[in-house]
């Protein structure tokens, strides 16, 4: 997938209840919202979404590849200069425990094909979906910019 690229920034802040992740000017973030993805550059309309689980794509002009950050639910608030995150939870590569998040997949995979309870179905699959995330941003190579 090409890369759109835009020399303007604007301040990306990804805020949990324990620290803050990144509060840094970025080019472009790409999020997963409750109704689809959604891309964001300097100049956006304000606007307010509820995140879905997903992974935040974070573009900064002059880098190779984009920053990759696990994001669990939340809330993102968009402003023309500036993107501001609320999440209970999020994850750089080297937080996650990939081996951990495999045997969570594995364990749920094998669940589901059990549950008949919807409302524990619809558990599973959040929790699924949850794990498969951490597996895929678990993956990535560790980038020491990442621990800025």
């Amino acid at each position: 997938m090409a890369k759109i690229q835009s020399d303007k920034q604007f301040r990306l802040r990804v805020i949990t209840p324990t620290e803050t992740k990144i509060d840094q000017p970025v080019n472009m973030v790409i999020m997963r919202c409750l109704d689809g993805d959604m891309g964001i550059m300097h100049g956006h309309q304000p606007y307010l979404c509820v995140l879905d689980i997903g992974i935040l794509r974070i573009q900064i002009h002059g880098r190779a590849r984009e920053r990759k950050l696990a994001v669990f639910g939340g809330i993102a608030e968009v402003y023309p200069d500036e993107v501001v995150i609320v999440t209970d939870e999020a994850h750089w590569p080297r937080d996650i425990d990939k081996d951990r998040a495999e045997e969570a997949r594995e364990h749920l995979e094998r669940v589901l094909q059990e549950k008949t309870d919807d409302r524990e179905l619809a558990l599973d699959q959040i929790l699924l979906r949850r794990a498969l995330v951490q597996i895929e941003v678990g993956s990535l190579p560790l980038d020491s910019e990442e621990d800025e």
